[in-house]
């Protein structure tokens, strides 16, 4: 069995990534309760804070979660998560508080969790897999430098049904071609 790797607190102009505690679930409820904002991942919206108190702090989860607090104000504004998925791979996924989208949070809080896990962790390859009708998403990945490796019809089940997937992919070696 693989070694947990730890979740080192990391931090980017203007947010401290620390790791995810129990109380960051009140913060990220209001988002994580809209079925709207749930539509592309895999389960419904969660109706009550303790079930997503839960499901975030899963001890049989096998990823790290970071939730991104503002400088300015304290506030929770994002959860980021890698997961191993091999040797020197990882899986990525990030979600933004609601009534803070669009100011480039995730961004922001990608680049520097890709920063560690290329060049503090030395992981060779990182990818991550969207619902191809997530806009938003699928702009962030492009713009991080990720390729769009394939679309896989109907290939996961989520609560809305069998949905189709995005899967995209970065290489160390591309990271380090770009302007940090």
């Amino acid at each position: 069995m693989a070694t947990r790797l730890a979740t080192p607190t990391l931090e980017t102009e203007r947010f401290i990534l620390r790791p995810l505690d129990r109380s960051d679930a009140s913060a990220l409820f209001p988002t994580m309760s809209d079925p709207e904002q749930c539509r592309y991942l895999l389960d419904p919206a969660f109706t009550d804070l303790m079930t997503l108190e839960d499901w975030l702090c899963d001890a049989e989860w096998d990823g790290r979660s970071w939730s991104a607090i503002d400088r300015a104000n304290g506030e929770v504004v994002a959860r980021v998560v890698a997961m191993p998925r091999g040797e020197r791979i990882a899986e990525v996924g990030y979600t933004t508080v609601v009534h803070r989208q669009g100011q480039r949070i995730a961004e922001e809080c990608m680049r520097r969790l890709l920063k560690q896990l290329f060049e503090a962790e030395g992981h060779h390859r990182v990818y991550a897999s969207t619902d191809p009708r997530n806009v938003a998403s699928n702009r962030l990945l492009e713009k991080l430098g990720f390729r769009l490796e394939g679309h896989y019809l109907e290939s996961v089940h989520t609560h809305e049904g069998w949905c189709d997937e995005y899967f995209w992919g970065l290489l160390a070696r591309e990271w380090h071609g770009q302007a940090q």
